[in-house]
C-alpha cells in the first residue's frame, strides 16, 4: 500500500495514540507469524486503517498481548489481534508484492525485483486463500499498467481502475455491508491514486514516466484543481464511512479520514510553495 492513510498524531490523546499503535503492532506480529520477518517489512498504515475499520464494524473478540520484536527489541509493547488481522495482513502482502513488481517493471530496479522474489512465496499463500480476489487484483493492475503504458490514459480512467482494486479489498465478506465497504474502498482508492500522482509528479517528469497529472500541471489553477479534487473524493469516502454503524475507535478512524489523510499533501504543498524539493516519505513504515 501507499502510506497516506495514517493518523494525525497531534489530534489524538496519548492513550488513543497507544490504541492505534497496539493495532498497528498487532498486524506486525500477525505478518511475522504468517510470512516471517520479510512479511513484517511490508506493513503499511493503509492496512492498519482497514484493520481498525473492519474491527469496528464486525467487533470480533480481541486478544491483547505484549512482547518484543526485532524493530523494538529492548522493551515490551502491547498489541491487539483478532480474526480480521489475518485478512488485512494477506491483502497488505499481496499489494506489497505487486508494488515491488510494478517498481521493477517501471525502473528495472534490481532491489525491487529482489524484494518481490522474497515476497513471492507469501503471495502464493495469499492467492491460495483468496484466489478470486487475487485474480481480480491482478486484472486491475494489468489494466492500470496498460493504461499507463499507452500514455493516453485520462486521470479518471486510471483512478477508476485503482478504485476498483481497493474496493475489492474492502469487500471483506459477502454480507449486508459488502456493497457499502466496496464503495468506500473505491472512493478511498481514487483519493489515494490522485494523492500518489501529485506526490510522484516531479520525479515522474524527471524520469519521463507516465503521470496522469502531467497534462494539468501547466494550468494556472493546478494547485486548487488538485486540492478541490482530493476534497471531493475524500468527502465521498467519509459520507459512506459515516453511514456505517461504527462505535469502536471512531475517534481514531475520523482522525485518519478527516486529518491524517491530508498529512502528506500538506507537507508537499508547503515545501513546493517554498521552492524546497519535498523528500518523499517512503511508504515502508517501520514494523511495530
Amino acid at each position: 500500500m501507499f502510506g497516506y492513510v495514517t493518523i494525525a498524531a497531534a489530534g489524538l490523546s496519548r492513550d488513543r495514540q497507544d490504541r492505534y499503535r497496539a493495532m498497528y503492532c498487532g498486524l506486525c506480529h500477525t505478518l511475522g507469524n504468517r510470512f516471517g520477518s520479510v512479511g513484517r517489512m511490508t506493513l503499511s498504515y493503509d492496512a492498519t486503517f482497514l484493520y481498525i475499520l473492519l474491527s469496528s464494524l464486525y467487533e470480533p473478540p480481541e486478544t491483547q498481548q505484549s512482547g518484543r520484536c526485532l524493530p523494538h527489541p529492548l522493551h515490551t509493547h502491547p498489541y491487539v489481534s483478532n480474526e480480521i488481522a489475518g485478512y488485512c495482513c494477506d491483502m497488505n502482502l499481496a499489494l506489497a508484492y505487486h508494488k515491488c513488481m510494478d517498481n521493477w517493471q517501471d525502473d528495472h530496479s534490481p532491489l525491487s525485483r529482489a524484494e518481490a522474489a522474497l515476497l513471492e512465496k507469501g503471495y502464493r499463500q495469499v492467492a491460495a486463500r483468496y484466489p478470486e480476489k487475487c485474480r481480480s487484483i491482478e486484472e486491475c493492475l494489468h489494466q492500470l499498467a496498460r493504461l499507463e503504458q499507452s500514455g493516453e490514459s485520462t486521470l479518471d480512467a486510471a483512478a477508476n481502475t485503482s478504485a476498483r482494486l481497493l474496493g475489492i479489498i474492502y469487500r471483506y465478506r459477502e454480507d449486508l455491508w459488502a456493497d457499502e465497504l466496496e464503495r468506500m474502498g473505491q472512493c478511498l482508492g481514487r483519493f489515494i491514486y490522485l494523492m500518489d500522482a501529485y506526490d510522484d509528479l516531479p520525479a515522474d517528469i524527471r524520469k519521463k514516466r507516465f503521470n496522469p497529472l502531467r497534462e494539468y500541471q501547466t494550468r494556472e489553477d493546478y494547485e486548487s484543481f488538485v486540492k478541490e479534487s482530493l476534497t471531493m473524493l475524500i468527502g465521498e469516502c467519509t459520507a459512506l464511512f459515516e453511514a456505517l454503524p461504527l462505535v469502536q475507535d471512531m475517534d481514531i478512524l475520523r482522525n485518519i479520514l478527516y486529518a491524517g489523510c491530508w498529512t502528506r499533501y500538506e507537507q508537499l504543498h508547503q515545501k513546493r510553495n517554498k521552492g524546497v524539493p519535498a523528500k518523499r516519505a517512503d511508504h515502508k513504515e517501520d514494523g511495530a
